[in-house]
């Protein structure tokens, strides 16, 4: 799509579409400078041929038709040009009409007549056909003009064709002898449509073998018995030995067969999974067990033994501490089948990557999502930008999208200023093959650049790139150009600091369009992939494409999920990708062959077909040593989500994911064919007869529904639903009803309707620029999803801030499996919140989003039965919905220890042997399951550690709010807005490690604190005051609140180091409650009997 790198702003809504010209004189050009000419007709751009000629339909006066108009005129109108009424003259590549002359020499047999110039059960053909019947549609009251079916039809069509039919060895009397089709050994078909002699495969390297049908196939050694039983046992021994693979080291003398298949790279598995060792993980489950039975004990004597004199206090204690062990089930049952994976890239290569010929590798769109400049700094983005344009991949199947949902003219310049430095990044990347690439990391890495690298050009062009540049504050090397790059963003940056009254305008005067956040067209930019952009090597790039959807007043704009499946329309119009990646805009590329990765598990011919989604492990940049606020979340991604991937594959996390396009679309998962059972022998005859009588009563009437169901795969049935008829309707609109329903699913644009038929994607045939350019301004508005299935069961899903648990979960409802891909460079990494206060607000959000499925009619506890998601995956994602309502009884059970030193009490009675025994045995099992995690999990007890740390942190006080406000959402329809967290820093690194800013999240955590500090002080004076006998009681108690103090400790560490930074509302307000409590405390149970003061004799005698 050639906009000559200009600015399309539109509303479909309002009519308005213009191209805006920043870089010439004139503002505003109408959409037909795109074309040549434009059809009188029906106002569609003329087609240009493959010599660069339009296409002319009348040689006598060139009245521009296009050639839909010149063929439906040619056959339902009155054959002549509507100028200069001269008889239009067939026009090779036409389908003949009555009075045609016959034309002299070579003929154009092929498209001379419609049905040998099609394939029916083309997705591109069907396609063409939605588009020619919508285009068209004025034409006349045929629902096609050009002779193709729309996909309604295409059963019934595909009766009638000349397409020889294939007989299997039966000669049929009704079928004339040239419409047999000739026999193709399986080896040379490779899975594709048998074609007649006339119509040769171009995928055989042989050519096939002419046959006689009025002969038997026996004569040939085809169809007999005993070719038969050879094709099966070929068949057998051929699957058996395509599981060994080459690099378990087989001996060559073990495998010495004649039959023995080509065991070459290409034709093994791309992927193979890697249980973790029975030695890991045998222990592991016994011990899960063990935790089972010892709780089972330990809530026995709990019921059992309550506290008479603290019967309250053991109430609360006992619903915590069951409440706690079912979280703790939901959360461990999903690891019992933990696996690991492994990926061959250099076979995905072989198979795909054949030398000469052009790469076979899937196209791939790149999806990045940012809103606000500010909080998400343009160096950042560009950072990402620059490393997906230079990853490792064919640059004619990558395309990455910029969603600017601030319609920020900062995020535009810096874009355009990404697109000129990738010019010369992105051939000094692949050159050279540096990781990362993205600048900003790859020069900041403290690593021997020489290292490995023998070309002499590496290091001149290295120098060029950079220079020596030390500077006394960072003592760091600076980069020459992208020092200039940097100088060029940051300033930027500064002029966006103040806007101008009037708005900002572009470089021709333009007003920006987006000035008015909340009221703009929608507005696409292609910087790079249209003709002539190049790199300063004359190399090819791909596309670079800037997107801000249109945003009106009194429209639900669904924030983030609203912005992806506005991506996801866009992208189906202009390039159409098979597969998607989304990253965040602070998520940069890793490792240049993550796609690749990928692709290992996407394209695999066995197993891929299922595969909805590839799910990377977040990995960060930025974080400070110790990990205080527990950024890196290793627990999750390196013991959660291997477990995850055991059952039916790990959860959806919001960004480094690459999604299978169908998926998303609301398609069930292809179903595979069960194999016919087998009857036991073993049984009596009289047995076997009662239950084949009624299994085959009970299963005939769903036989006859579901034989065709087993034979095609489910994500087709859409398609098959969606074209049956209604009885008693005319042809006419039964035609028309296929559209409609496509309409209520997807929305009224046809380019996109089309595009969602072809399952590997492209763009469908017969779409011109001018339509590309309106559709792809359509799908973009904001009203276009409206009465569609967008957001509810197609693409990223409503109804909650964190769309992405909600748009896995739908998946995994449809059948479809995920796959956890870790590869060993990690694939992506981020930036993650420098301060504690950021990181809060961060979990607040992801929490919220948890209440707001839990009290949805999405919430995994009810929803989703009778389909394809798994018993253990159904667990994984109960507990990812309900663990903000642990902070209630996690909050209540911090408190306790606070409140046992202040009253004396306790919420165990005197503990005997049997039940010291029974809480030992207790921490013990806990203790074991915690080691044996981290030692299949590849996880250090620094990190599992930090994990527990922040949990609690995290569950008193973002999870609280989180459940307050998702309560008051739902039942008030209060609406809160979540903060975009920082994405980096200015001021050094860890210079905001310590800075809090003011948030009441701060003050739970912060209350807790003291009152157990004031618990644990009263205790020890009260038991130094009554002497030796109260030690014993006051172990437990001080026990209980070291637990949470110590838990709480990063938290208090951040408040100790830096006093002068932190602000003084936290400690009053901490302060004052706490005395509150401490108060109320000693009023109501004071430390001294409720009789009175109890008087004794000294013992003295005072006189």
């Amino acid at each position: 799509m050639d906009t000559k790198g200009r600015l399309v702003a539109g509303s479909h809504n309002r009519n308005e579409f213009v191209l805006i010209n920043a870089d010439e004189v004139a503002r505003v050009t109408s959409v037909k400078e795109l074309s040549g000419q434009i059809c009188q007709i029906c106002g569609d751009e003329i087609e240009i041929s493959v010599d660069g000629e339009p296409f002319v339909a009348c040689n006598e006066c060139a009245f521009p038709v296009c050639r839909a108009c010149y063929e439906y005129e040619r056959r339902e109108g009155n054959q002549a040009c509507p100028q200069c009424k001269t008889r239009y003259k067939r026009i090779k590549g036409c389908p003949r009409v009555e009075g045609d002359e016959e034309e002299d020499g070579a003929d154009d047999l092929e498209n001379e007549f419609d049905i040998a110039s099609h394939d029916r059960s083309d997705p591109h053909h069907i396609a063409a056909a939605m588009l020619s019947g919508r285009y068209n549609i004025n034409h006349g009251s045929q629902p096609h003009v050009s002779g193709i079916s729309t996909p309604a039809e295409l059963d019934a069509a595909s009766v009638a064709t000349d397409i020889p039919l294939l007989t299997y060895g039966q000669e049929d009397v009704g079928i004339s002898p040239d419409k047999h089709a000739l026999i193709v050994p399986p080896f040379m078909s490779r899975g594709k449509r048998v074609h007649p002699m006339p119509m040769p495969d171009p995928s055989m390297t042989l050519p096939p073998r002419p046959m006689d049908p009025k002969k038997d196939l026996a004569v040939y050694g085809y169809g007999t018995v005993a070719w038969k039983e050879r094709m099966e046992d070929w068949k057998k021994k051929q699957n058996e030995k395509l599981q060994v693979v080459k690099h378990e080291g087989n001996n060559g003398d073990e495998f010495e067969d004649s039959d023995l298949p080509m065991m070459d790279e290409g034709r093994q598995p791309l992927s193979r999974k890697l249980p973790i060792p029975s030695s890991k993980i045998n222990p592991y489950r016994l011990i899960i067990l063990l935790r089972l039975a010892v709780l089972g004990l330990f809530f026995h004597y709990r019921i059992l033994h309550p506290v008479n004199d603290a019967y309250v206090l053991w109430l609360i204690s006992v619903i915590c501490e069951i409440w706690f062990a079912v979280s703790w089930i939901l959360d461990q049952f999903p690891k019992w089948y933990p696996i690991e994976r492994e990926t061959y890239l250099d076979r995905l290569s072989l198979r795909y990557e054949k030398e000469g010929k052009p790469s076979e590798l899937a196209s791939v769109d790149v999806f990045v999502s940012t809103v606000d400049p500010m909080k998400e700094p343009p160096l950042i983005t560009a950072n990402t930008v620059l490393s997906i344009l230079s990853v490792d991949y064919p640059v004619d199947k990558v395309a990455c999208y910029v969603s600017d949902d601030g319609a920020a003219m900062l995020t535009f310049e810096a874009l355009s200023e990404t697109s000129e430095f990738a010019r010369k990044w992105v051939p000094f990347c692949k050159k050279f093959s540096i990781e990362p690439r993205a600048p900003e990391w790859y020069f900041a890495q403290k690593v021997d650049y020489l290292r490995d690298k023998v070309d002499p050009t590496f290091v001149r062009e290295r120098r060029a790139m950079k220079v020596r540049n030390f500077s006394p504050n960072l003592n760091t090397f600076a980069a020459r150009e992208y020092e200039e790059f940097k100088v060029r963003i940051n300033s930027l940056v500064a002029m966006a600091q103040k806007v101008p009254e009037e708005g900002w305008t572009m470089q021709d005067g333009t007003p920006w369009p987006g000035n008015n956040v909340r009221d703009h067209p929608g507005m696409i930019q292609v910087f790079l992939g249209h003709d002539g952009v190049r790199d300063i090597e004359g190399n090819e790039l791909p596309r670079l494409i800037y997107v801000s959807r249109e945003k009106r007043p009194g429209f639900d704009h669904h924030k983030k999920a609203g912005a992806m499946n506005s991506l996801v329309r866009v992208s189906a119009v202009i390039s159409n990708a098979p597969f998607l990646l989304n990253v965040d805009c602070d998520h940069y590329i890793n490792n240049s062959k993550a796609l690749r990765e990928a692709m290992c598990f996407m394209m695999d011919p066995i197993s891929g077909k299922k595969i909805c989604y590839v799910q990377f492990p977040q990995r960060f940049d930025g974080i400070d040593r110790h990990d205080r606020y527990s950024n890196r979340n290793v627990v999750f991604f390196d013991i959660n989500m291997k477990g995850l991937d055991g059952i039916q594959g790990p959860i959806y996390v919001g960004t480094g994911c690459v999604f299978r396009r169908q998926a998303l679309y609301g398609y069930d998962a292809p179903v595979k064919k069960k194999p016919p059972r087998r009857t036991c022998n073993c049984l009596p005859k009289w047995c076997c007869c009662c239950c084949c009588c009624r299994s085959k009563r009970k299963n005939k009437k769903s036989k006859s529904i579901d034989k065709k169901k087993k034979e095609v795969p489910k994500h087709k049935h859409a398609l098959e639903n969606i074209e049956e008829g209604i009885e008693g309707i005319d042809n006419e609109k039964s035609a028309l009803m296929p559209q409609i329903k496509f309409e209520k699913k997807f929305g009224q644009s046809p380019v996109f309707i089309a595009s969602t038929l072809m399952e590997d994607g492209g763009i469908p045939k017969g779409a011109t620029t001018a339509s590309l350019l309106k559709e792809a301004i359509h799908v973009i508005s904001c009203g276009y999803e409206d009465k569609t299935d967008w957001g509810k069961e197609v693409g990223w899903i409503y109804g909650s801030v964190t769309e992405d648990i909600l748009t896995g979960f739908k998946m995994h409802c449809h059948g479809w499996r995920s796959v956890y891909c870790i590869p060993k460079r990690p694939a992506f990494k981020g930036s993650a919140p420098i301060n504690l206060s950021d990181r809060l607000h961060q979990v607040l959000r992801w929490a919220l989003g948890s209440v707001e499925i839990f009290l949805s009619r999405h919430c995994p506890i009810w929803y989703g039965y009778g389909c394809g998601l798994k018993s253990l995956e159904r667990f994984s994602y109960i507990a990812s919905v309900v663990y903000p309502l642990t902070s209630v009884p996690l909050l209540v059970y911090c408190t306790l220890p606070a409140i046992c030193l202040l009253t004396g009490k306790f919420i165990v009675p005197e503990i005997s042997n049997y039940a010291s025994l029974l809480f030992m045995s207790l921490f013990i099992v806990i203790a074991v399951t915690s080691i044996l995690e981290m030692q299949w999990g590849g996880v250090g007890i620094h990190d599992w550690w930090r994990n527990e740390q922040f949990w609690v942190i995290g569950g008193v006080s973002s999870h609280l709010f989180a459940l307050f406000q998702g309560l008051l959402k739902v039942l008030a329809g209060v609406n809160t807005n979540f903060t975009v967290t920082s994405k980096g820093g200015d001021d050094g690194e860890f210079s905001e490690l310590y800075l809090f800013k003011w948030t009441s999240l701060l003050i739970p955590p912060m209350t807790l604190l003291i009152i157990n500090i004031i618990g644990v002080i009263v205790g020890i004076s009260d038991a130094i005051s009554n002497g030796y006998d109260s030690w014993g009681p006051l172990f437990g108690r001080l026990f209980f609140a070291f637990w949470v103090i110590v838990h709480l400790y990063p938290f208090l560490k951040g408040l100790m180091g830096k006093q002068d930074r932190l602000p003084t509302i936290i400690v009053v307000w901490s302060i004052l409650l706490a005395s509150i409590f401490s108060l109320l405390w000693a009023r109501v149970n004071p430390f001294i009997s409720k009789g009175g003061i109890v008087l004794e004799v000294c013992g003295l005698n005072c006189d």
